[in-house]
């Protein structure tokens, strides 16, 4: 799933492609990810809007338009957003530009979504997010005061993105590593120590991963289509079996919250 790094990738690329330039037309080839409005209504109201601005808060991608409106993008599991000089055989809907390209919304699994609305922060589910970890008010002492009396796992809370807004699995079990902090502690279990070095963990792994563009895992690319890198600098991530990069240790695989999670038996404490 695309977590913050790969969104961000995708909204800085797109900023700097997309910005000013206008649809022309909007191919809708499955309706089924179109969640409001419907179909017909929603290409209506995109022929003629030029693209102003490009946002990210926590996953989702929200571009304002020239209509007043702001087109919502969640790319949920598999989805894609890439901008190119043709129309891509797996694209669910397709913007037609006056420059002669297209920016495609791919997704194979029919999980991503768009919405066309007059107020994207007005949507409950983004105003239910919590703070964004990259923001110069989540400070470690923010993050102290955020754990106090959080029972839950340490690994699950930092997927609630109403806890925190933007990481996913994957930068999870990185920032854990980074940290040497088992993912089945408790929250409200770390000291003062420990929250500090998994604060500065978490804003570490999240700016390398925009840093080098995101990680292909599975299908994500950028908005240009190409293949982000920093799943080559993966420490614990998908590495059951094999030996951790500090100690040698054997990497250990668990089920955790419903999600699979790698750690260092020996590192994470």
């Amino acid at each position: 799933m695309p977590e913050l790094p790969e969104v961000e990738t995708i909204r800085r690329d797109l900023s700097k492609d997309l910005k000013g330039k206008k649809i022309k037309d909007v191919e809708v080839l499955n309706p089924k990810v179109i969640k409001e409005p419907k179909a017909a209504e929603f290409k209506r109201r995109l022929k003629g809007a030029t693209f102003k601005q490009f946002l990210r808060r926590a996953k989702v991608l929200a571009i304002k338009l020239s209509t007043g409106e702001d087109l919502v993008v969640h790319l949920r599991m598999t989805g894609q957003l890439v901008y190119a000089g043709k129309r891509e055989e797996k694209a669910r809907v397709i913007f037609v530009l006056t420059d002669g390209k297209y920016l495609n919304f791919n997704d194979q699994r029919l999980f991503a979504e768009l919405r066309l609305v007059s107020d994207w922060q007005s949507l409950k589910f983004v105003q239910g997010l919590g703070p964004e970890p990259l923001a110069k008010g989540f400070t470690a002492q923010k993050f102290k005061q955020l754990l106090e009396g959080k029972k839950t796992k340490i690994k699950p809370l930092l997927l609630d993105q109403t806890f925190i807004a933007g990481i996913g699995n994957l930068y999870a079990q990185e920032a854990l590593f980074l940290s040497a902090i088992l993912p089945t502690r408790a929250a409200n279990q770390l000291k003062g120590a420990e929250i500090k070095r998994l604060h500065r963990a978490i804003q570490k792994v999240l700016q390398e991963g925009i840093q080098y563009h995101g990680s292909s895992i599975d299908n994500y690319v950028n908005g240009r289509g190409k293949k982000g890198s920093y799943q080559l600098r993966l420490k614990v991530y998908a590495r059951k079996d094999e030996p951790c990069v500090k100690c040698r240790t054997k990497i250990q695989k668990i089920n955790l919250g419903g999600r699979g999670t790698c750690f260092c038996p020996r590192c994470q404490k």
